[in-house]
């Protein structure tokens, strides 16, 4: 009787999934809307299945229409740009000091960026906060 139920599951073929590709080509830096995107009945390693997974994200690269979109290829949409002022926090076992820098970078909420620092003019990391700030840390 297994032996019946493992040479049906053979013989099926492969299951497909559901896939997200690029309806249009879109820009990098664009952010992404629903009429961006189609779902095709294809499985695609690495590839989104979820159009909601990828609405409202960021480019990061150039996606071509009719191509997959893979995880790699979009982010959260950048807070903060190349060159902008912002706010830099160091906080740490009740010292909190903050300042401007200029950031070297683009980048979204929780991902690092280069920011040098108007006053010493030293470049640091931190990562972007939720409200544009930057947290650094030793």
């Amino acid at each position: 009787m297994r032996a019946l139920a493992l040479i049906g599951c053979l013989l099926a073929g492969p299951t497909m999934a559901e896939t997200v590709l690029a309806a249009r080509t879109i820009r990098a830096q664009s952010l992404i809307t629903p009429q961006d995107l189609v779902v095709k009945d294809i499985d695609v390693l690495g590839a989104f299945s979820a159009p909601a997974d990828i609405v409202g994200q960021e480019a990061r690269v150039a996606l071509y229409a009719g191509r997959p979109i893979r995880h790699g290829d979009i982010g959260p949409p950048a807070l903060v740009e190349r060159n902008q002022i912002i706010s830099l926090i160091y906080d740490q076992s009740g010292l909190s000091i903050t300042t401007e820098g200029r950031s070297l970078s683009r980048a979204g909420p929780g991902e690092y960026v280069r920011v040098m620092n108007m006053t010493s003019r030293i470049t640091v990391s931190g990562r972007v906060l939720p409200d544009g700030r930057v947290l650094v840390s030793n």
